[in-house]
């Protein structure tokens, strides 16, 4: 894992051409995962019951953690948040470094407000690690189990045996059992990020930090 924060560009990896990388199975994914450091502690002392009111200071620090990932995101900088931990992700371009730069920018604004917020507030701050890796194209073939009722009440609203205001009620009203984000699916660099981070100080990767793979500069140079 590389910590520095030096300036630095592709050299001896050509692009590839627009098209020529349907073929390939997989693609490569970039994966920046955050989380919240002692934040289980601090419910484990409100005896994890959110109505006593230990549990008032990491609620509002959680809210406070979502806010500002959902203020970060956007559509080249999707996330996904799970409690007191966020991945945000992307895959990455074969054709230059732009995406990847791009990436890697939005990760370290984002990691930076957490933990300028956190530091404001006595809190023990977030650590985020940046990974990259493969991602199974296949993984996109997610299950819908709300399709059938959808058919249902486009083939209604077709025949003329609902209104389309009722269409949209019902459509509004469907209900998901069971839920998945094909991007993060067979998502190697998620997982290589949730482990890295999940090993902390005993791997070297202790306190509010950001780490970023080493694979992340594979073929790139300081530049001077």
């Amino acid at each position: 894992m590389a910590t520095g924060g030096q300036t630095k560009r592709r050299t001896n990896q050509p692009p590839l051409a627009k098209g020529k990388t349907d073929s390939v199975p997989f693609k490569v994914a970039i994966v920046s995962w955050i989380d919240l450091l002692g934040y289980g502690g601090m419910i484990a002392n409100a005896e994890f019951n959110p109505a006593d009111r230990r549990s008032r200071v990491p609620i509002s620090r959680l809210r406070a953690f979502h806010r500002i990932v959902a203020e970060h995101s956007a559509r080249t900088f999707r996330t996904l948040v799970l409690n007191d931990g966020a991945a945000a992700y992307r895959d990455l371009s074969m054709r230059g470094p732009d995406v990847t730069c791009d990436f890697l920018t939005r990760s370290f604004a984002m990691f930076t407000a957490i933990n300028a917020l956190e530091k404001a507030n006595g809190f023990p701050g977030a650590r985020m690690v940046m990974a990259v890796g493969f991602r199974s194209k296949g993984s996109r073939r997610a299950i819908d189990y709300t399709s059938g009722h959808l058919n249902s009440i486009l083939s209604r609203l077709e025949n003329g045996l609902i209104s389309a205001e009722q269409a949209v009620k019902e459509a509004g009203s469907i209900q998901r059992y069971f839920d998945v984000l094909p991007q993060l699916q067979a998502n190697f660099a998620f997982t290589k990020a949730y482990l890295a981070d999940s090993s902390g100080s005993k791997a070297g990767l202790g306190g509010p930090r950001f780490f970023v793979d080493d694979a992340v500069f594979e073929g790139v140079r300081v530049r001077k």
